[in-house]
């Protein structure tokens, strides 16, 4: 049931719950959290820099059609888990959507089996690529990574009026949370003749401290036009054998976990313990990042508002460092490890002078520096708008201040705050007024 996730995510449809089956039929994942779909261009939250690997023990080679033995190149798939590695003897049933009138007209309803998604995809940070992450494939290239490529399949493994399932949201808030809420709720009744849905209400400690709350079409019509999230959130509470427990005693087989890094950390743990128990539980996570920094998927969903509303802030620091002499605005926006939004919101804006991003390393004094970049804008302009990913300059604070790393309760590493180091640098190189 993929598809019926992707009405709302659309452009993020290769990452949805199972990119191998329909989600009736849905891989339990152990998702390599959302570590080996990171954009390649820039730091995985929870990746380490370690090289993409298959869990594969040899790439799958491709049979060439003349029938002559075929060579290794270098194609290899990054699968995930399936409730079939451990449970074998699992009945397979006919999908729902071959009943559906409206998909019935349509001649490519199911994606195939052998259907993926290349790993090397456009990158919009080109120069700063590692150089074995090339984007420009040549004849001779291996042929890379792959993912399996998300939507219905053919076959399923639950049939619908055996399905109870529940979804939980988890960690920090995210434009677009009610309305994937909304999505999988819809598409799972109107699609899939599923009726049985629950809503697990304050993140993963709701499993084991709170009532459930009853989730049918009804019940979430309006809820895209809310902002937050409408079954609430909060970080850590994850007790996995107490949250297994739970599902094993509620008779759920079909959890839906929005969240991030630390959220989908405990997606897999979850995952593992039912693959432990031997439970028909499928495992489905949804990507929640505002940073849009996952591979494969064109844009995760909270992107877009997060970059029209970071106009605001850039026009209203533009007004202001007009408005004095020698001004100048910094505007600090969300972005761990990836610069997007930093940078689509600079492109569109066109109000900007500097952009500083995580993927690309910067430096203050010195020909080239930021400093000097400064003063000739002022020079020329008399005033400059800087725009600043809250990733970025990380390691000039840090060996600055000589802190020690904090996390929060996900896991996260706690970033230290670059946008009021920089004002202060730049007050004290150029003594000037500064709109933070």
């Amino acid at each position: 049931m993929e598809s019926a996730i992707s009405s709302p995510l659309s452009t993020s449809s290769h990452l949805l719950p199972s990119p191998s089956r329909s989600l009736l039929g849905s891989r339990s994942q152990s998702f390599p959290s959302l570590q080996n779909l990171r954009h390649p261009s820039f730091k995985s939250r929870c990746f380490f820099g370690v090289p993409f690997r298959s869990r594969q023990t040899q790439p799958i080679r491709c049979q060439s059609s003349n029938q002559q033995p075929a060579k290794d190149d270098g194609f290899v798939i990054e699968d995930v888990p399936h409730l079939t590695d451990f449970l074998s003897n699992l009945p397979s049933y006919p999908n729902p959507l071959k009943q559906s009138q409206a998909y019935a007209v349509v001649k490519q309803t199911f994606v195939s089996t052998d259907d993926v998604v290349a790993q090397k995809v456009s990158d919009p940070f080109p120069r700063f690529q590692k150089r074995e992450k090339k984007v420009v494939v040549q004849k001779d290239d291996p042929r890379g990574v792959h993912f399996r490529r998300a939507g219905p399949r053919e076959k399923v493994y639950f049939k619908s009026d055996e399905v109870r399932a529940c979804i939980v949201t988890c960690g920090g808030l995210c434009p677009g949370i009610n309305t994937v809420i909304r999505e999988i709720v819809c598409g799972l009744n109107y699609m899939y003749g599923v009726e049985d849905i629950l809503g697990i209400e304050g993140g993963y400690r709701g499993f084991y401290s709170k009532n459930t709350l009853r989730l049918t079409p009804k019940v979430v019509n309006d809820i895209h036009k809310r902002g937050g999230t409408f079954l609430r959130t909060s970080r850590g509470g994850h007790d996995t054998n107490k949250i297994v427990d739970n599902i094993q005693d509620r008779g759920i087989n079909q959890v839906y976990i929005i969240g991030g890094d630390g959220t989908q950390k405990g997606a897999a743990l979850i995952y593992k313990e039912v693959e432990k128990r031997g439970l028909q539980v499928a495992v489905a996570g949804i990507p929640k990042t505002i940073d849009n920094d996952i591979a494969v998927i064109d844009k995760s969903f909270g992107f877009d508002t997060a970059v029209e509303e970071a106009q605001r802030a850039i026009n209203a620091a533009h007004v202001e460092v007009e408005s004095v002499e020698n001004g100048v605005g910094i505007v600090k926006l969300m972005g761990r490890y990836s610069g997007f939004i930093a940078l689509y919101a600079t492109l569109a804006s066109r109000d900007v002078d500097c952009c500083l991003v995580p993927e690309s390393p910067f430096y203050l004094e010195g020909q080239g520096g930021l400093f000097e970049f400064v003063e000739e804008r002022l020079k020329e302009n008399g005033h400059v708008v800087i725009v600043l990913a809250e990733g970025a300059g990380q390691e000039y604070v840090a060996q600055e201040m000589q802190v020690v790393d904090g996390k929060d309760a996900s896991g996260n590493k706690l970033l230290l705050d670059v946008g009021l180091w920089l004002t202060e640098k730049i007050k004290v190189s150029h003594k000037l007024s500064i709109i933070f």
